[in-house]
């Protein structure tokens, strides 16, 4: 009797000791699965985001920066977008920035009036780090500059009038150079827009263009036939400023000058003056010139003939 209760007992240990072991392994092995975030939470993108026609506005974006981003004049953006004030633009909103179907993308020829230029910001003030030597300045872009075009310019220096002989030459030019849009991009001749030392070169991300030095008043000369775009200095960092459309997709800038010598909607011809070399916004006299396509920088190397 002692030898079967035993041997109950000892069945029966084992069998609870196999049950247990039982539970715990299946506790050891059960599945261990990352959790990921649902991408369904994401909101969807507005379609148009995706279309190169459109941009969606974001903080410190003005109509003036986006327009010269896109390689456009920020008349066009006002009437493509039906703006009625080119400042009131907000983040998020969703503009065009390529003509619709059928228009040419030719600037607009009624005036259009704005206030100051102001930056897209979010609720809360936002106080910008960065300081201009001249009063309020913006970053380089076409939505900066259609704000200063068209009320005139907001920086205290401003565009010197041309003198009588370049006054006098202006229609000439005119006539002589190509419309702005009417030549392909390789068919635009171009040529250095002043003489001396190249100090600076074209470094995407860090320079958008090529430095050159000189003397303060030395002559600075339209790189190709064109119509002026812009001509001011309220744009941070560029000094008095000439912008030169040469075509729907190819804009030249020539920056620090110390007097300018065109208009903005006037046609100039291929090394004719539009401004004297100078100081304004940077350390030294030097010209600091951009070639943009599509309204991106590259690299005027490529454009501009060997020396």
């Amino acid at each position: 009797m002692r030898m079967i209760k035993k041997s109950n007992i000892l069945l029966c240990s084992i069998t609870l000791a196999a049950l247990l072991s039982g539970c715990g392994t299946t506790g050891v092995q059960a599945p261990v699965v990352e959790r990921h975030p649902s991408s369904s939470s994401a909101a969807a993108s507005d379609p148009r985001d995706r279309d190169p026609a459109y941009y969606t506005v974001k903080r410190g974006d003005t109509l003036l920066r986006i327009a010269l981003e896109h390689g456009q004049n920020y008349r066009d953006l006002v009437a493509w977008n039906d703006l009625s004030n080119p400042n009131d633009i907000k983040v998020d909103q969703v503009l065009r920035v390529l003509p619709p179907n059928g228009d040419t993308g030719g600037a607009q020829t009624s005036a259009i009036v704005m206030p100051p230029a102001t930056e897209v910001k979010p609720a809360a003030p936002v106080v910008p780090k960065k300081t201009g030597p001249r009063g309020e300045k913006r970053a380089y872009s076409d939505a900066t500059l259609a704000e200063l075009r068209a009320d005139g310019g907001t920086g205290d220096a401003k565009p010197a009038p041309a003198p009588a002989a370049a006054v006098a030459a202006a229609p000439a030019a005119a006539a002589a150079a190509p419309a702005a849009s009417a030549p392909g991009d390789d068919k635009i001749s171009w040529m250095w827009p002043s003489e001396g030392k190249v100090i600076g070169t074209f470094d995407e991300g860090k320079n958008k263009g090529v430095d050159i030095a000189g003397k303060a008043g030395q002559q600075v000369v339209a790189a190709g036939a064109g119509k002026v775009m812009y001509a001011g200095s309220g744009i941070r960092g560029y000094g008095n400023l000439v912008i030169v459309k040469h075509s729907n997709s190819l804009l030249s800038a020539y920056a620090h000058n110390r007097s300018i010598l065109v208009k903005e909607g006037q046609n100039v011809n291929k090394g004719q003056a539009i401004a004297e070399m100078g100081d304004s916004d940077a350390d030294r006299v030097k010209l600091h010139f951009e070639i943009r396509q599509q309204g991106k920088p590259v690299d005027p190397s490529k454009f501009l003939p060997n020396r």
